[in-house]
């Protein structure tokens, strides 16, 4: 039985204007221009400054198109009621209402204007490289170049040899065998860096020892150590090595002194080359000026965009026109529309710097101390509402803008997210931040005699003796998130 209903619901929507805004807050300042960018390309109502285009907004252009290609959205009223007079007001203020850098915002450093780019080479560029050293046919050179291509960041080959195998015959057409492949290995692992192409972190020290000097006696021990006994060496099990190599006390810290000093991953060193991460480029500066603190702005948040001059040209032609056919009349509805797109993305970019500022502003004010002195341990507890509450914004809006964002101070330049912990009670009642303990915890490792370190248990002792009210698996907890390993894996001779 069908029946009809009225019912009134409240439901909360974003218009497009509030998902653009909270998408411009996502982009790290890194990425603001490459997104202005795209936005630039779409819309051809929208330029840099006084860079105006004016051979991409010839009147022809908009106009030459047949009465089918063009299909518009209104209806005929919306031809005949075409209001365009707050586009064509005369005076100079038609471009600097949109302009979204005043006096306050310096101009960006000439550093700024043309970055240097450095040049990198990657791991497997570097490995590719060398195969020029040797001596193979075109056919032997392309299985090469897939090993190469199978070995990880981290420098090793993780992947079978007879997947390797199947690779080749599917994707490239070449017949081979398990033992080619290994042959070629061998070759591989004699390339820079030293311990690349192995299967496992043994394998990859014993090939780095390998290439040392044989008639170093703690060379040739530490080798034995590693074939014989390496379970027990990644245990720190030192005292059954010592016993079965009948080793002194100088003759063991000389052979493990041996295997520290090598190179767990060998590719580690090239990993995070070419790519973007590498780069950090901060959103916020706060200097200190005689105990005052100053907060600006990364100048490149403030780009200098406005409307096209051209657009708003074809729009008084259009207005001072005394014949306006269907085809015009589109044509001025598209370009409103393109025009109209342009101011919210400028507003989206004001109110994106808007935003910026008043969520570090308040962050700065809140975290006052560590700005002025650097001393992580007067931080205060800070979650994403108190930051919330001081700047009228929402919880969600706070998260987006220090999910991603970075500021530079005379102590370091740390992401905003760095500034935000839970709060821990002390004996007195006292609310301290858990990066406060974090940071006593960290100290009282790096201070403990590395021949006995301290455990779980002590440390949690220690903690409470200065009069933190935690328990021993919230200091385990804490000692992971510091990637600190236990007790017994960080024992020296």
């Amino acid at each position: 039985m069908l029946k009809q209903t009225q019912q009134q619901k409240l439901l909360q929507k974003l218009s497009p204007q509030q998902i653009q805004l909270m998408k411009l807050l996502q982009v790290p300042t890194v990425n603001l221009e490459e997104r202005i960018k795209e936005e630039l390309e779409e819309n051809p109502a929208l330029e840099y400054g006084e860079e105006a285009h004016e051979d991409e907004f010839k009147e022809q252009d908009e106009f030459e198109s047949d009465d089918d290609e063009f299909e518009p959205d209104g209806s005929e009223s919306d031809y005949d009621n075409i209001d365009i007079s707050e586009y064509v007001n005369d005076g100079d203020d038609e471009v600097a209402d949109y302009k979204l850098r005043d006096d306050n915002y310096p101009d960006p450093d000439e550093s700024n204007k043309t970055i240097p780019v450095r040049v990198e080479t990657s791991f497997h560029e570097h490995l590719l490289s060398q195969l020029g050293m040797l001596e193979l046919d075109e056919r032997q050179n392309a299985i090469a170049e897939q090993i190469i291509g199978s070995i990880d960041d981290d420098g090793y080959l993780r992947r079978e040899v007879s997947a390797i195998v199947d690779d080749l015959s599917f994707s490239q057409n070449i017949s081979t065998d398990d033992d080619e492949i290994k042959e070629l290995i061998k070759k591989i692992q004699e390339f820079d860096p030293p311990g690349v192409c192995c299967s496992d972190l043994k394998e990859c020290l014993l090939l780095q020892l390998k290439r040392k000097p044989q008639d170093d006696p703690g060379v040739r021990t530490a080798y034995q150590i590693l074939e014989n006994y390496f379970d027990e060496f990644t245990k720190k099990h030192y005292e059954k090595i010592q016993k079965a190599l009948s080793l002194s006390d100088e003759a063991l810290k000389e052979s493990i002194n041996q295997i520290i000093r090598l190179n767990p991953k060998p590719g580690g060193n090239y990993a995070t080359l070419n790519k973007a991460e590498s780069y950090v480029l901060p959103d916020f500066f706060i200097m200190n000026n005689s105990g005052k603190l100053e907060l600006t702005l990364n100048s490149r948040n403030a780009p200098d965009l406005r409307i096209s001059g051209g657009y708003r040209e074809m729009l008084k032609e259009y207005d001072r026109g005394d014949k306006k056919d269907k085809r015009q009349k589109e044509a001025v509805l598209f370009i409103k529309q393109k025009i109209d797109a342009a101011k919210w993305f400028i507003d989206a970019i004001k109110q994106r710097q808007h935003t910026l500022l008043s969520t570090m502003e308040s962050i700065m004010d809140y975290q006052r101390e560590f700005f002025l002195t650097g001393d992580e341990t007067t931080m205060k507890p800070m979650i994403l509402k108190d930051i919330a509450d001081r700047t009228g914004l929402d919880i969600s809006t706070v998260s987006r803008v220090a999910n991603s964002k970075y500021v530079q101070t005379e102590f370091g330049t740390f992401k905003l997210k760095f500034f935000f912990s839970e709060s821990l009670s002390t004996d007195s009642g006292e609310e301290v931040s858990t990066r406060e303990v974090k940071k006593i915890l960290s100290d009282l490792i790096e201070a403990e005699n590395k021949r006995k370190p301290l455990s779980d248990e002590h440390l949690t002792k220690m903690l409470q003796d200065k009069g933190y009210n935690i328990a021993r698996r919230t200091v385990a907890k804490y000692r992971e998130q510091l990637n600190i390993p236990v007790a017994r894996l960080r024992k020296e001779l």
